[in-house]
């Protein structure tokens, strides 16, 4: 089972961020957090990995790089929370489930509200 936690601001669906590790943010550092429009965070990690590369070298730029990808890695998902918190979004719930579909259920379960603005995960087939 996995926690997910919902965010939800007034005129735009909901929106799941998964808690753990993030293997995408791992492996695809700056673009993953572009992707999920964690811009700030983003650029800082992009100027972060280029000053490492121009101004080290040898052992030491390995060790900082492999350091820059753990940490983009295991902060992954909070730097998502941060940016939908600056964006206006608040946290609203916290759901276990299997999987995404199955959390999106059970938050428009418990918020009937939100379905006007979300699919529900049968309708969506």
């Amino acid at each position: 089972m996995r926690f997910y936690t919902a965010h939800i601001r007034s005129g735009a669906a909901p929106v799941l961020v998964r808690e753990g590790f993030s293997w995408g943010a791992l492996f695809f550092g700056p673009l993953w957090l572009a992707m999920h429009r964690v811009w700030v965070p983003a650029a800082v990690s992009l100027a972060a990995f280029v000053l490492i590369v121009v101004l080290t070298d040898g052992g030491l730029a390995a060790a900082l790089l492999i350091a820059l990808v753990v940490l983009t890695g295991l902060s992954g998902h909070d730097l998502r929370r941060w940016s939908l918190d600056h964006r206006g979004y608040l946290l609203s719930q916290v759901v276990v489930a299997r999987d995404e579909l199955e959390a999106t259920a059970q938050l428009l379960e418990r918020r009937p509200d939100l379905r006007g603005s979300y699919l529900l995960p049968q309708d969506a087939r």
